[in-house]
């Protein structure tokens, strides 16, 4: 169920991840956030970093458990701009996250020419038997302006 705090964090996410436009990565961003507190916000570094791993979401959850100590982020949510590929829905899924926010779709990031696995979270969820709750299209259009950004920028890493 999509709350009032979800709107507030998603914009949080949306900024970080324009704020990864701008330093010349690909336009992600996510927040983790327990009991209403902020724990990280993040954008994509894969291209700064060399690293393909280095999402946007796996760069938060890494931020997170260290500053928890911990790999166990039960109670977390994750605000993504856009929803978690396969490899950040299973990093989330192993850390034990209790809910993933998130903007555009994979459908979405897809279309606009990411090489993303067509596998949509509520399809992991039901196949992995994942107790994560989803909630989806938060804030979507400000979530794809990302995109618009990225584009603007004359962005064609797809990372």
């Amino acid at each position: 169920m999509r709350t009032a705090a979800d709107d507030a964090f998603m914009r949080l996410a949306i900024d970080k991840g324009l704020e990864g436009v701008r330093a010349g990565q690909s336009p992600y961003g996510a927040a983790v956030v327990r009991d209403g507190e902020l724990l990280s916000c993040e954008h994509n570094v894969v291209l700064a970093t060399l690293d393909v791993a280095a999402h946007a979401e796996i760069h938060a959850l890494r931020r997170a458990a260290a500053r928890l100590g911990s790999v166990d982020l039960a109670g977390c949510v994750v605000y993504s701009t856009c929803e978690p590929c396969a490899m950040c829905f299973s990093a989330c899924h192993w850390a034990h996250v209790a809910k993933i926010v998130y903007g555009a779709t994979i459908a979405d990031s897809t279309a606009l020419g990411f090489g993303e696995l067509g596998i949509n979270n509520e399809t992991m969820r039901r196949l992995g038997s994942a107790r994560v709750e989803l909630v989806g299209g938060v804030l979507r259009d400000e979530c794809l302006a990302i995109f618009a950004a990225w584009r603007a920028a004359g962005r064609d890493e797809r990372y």
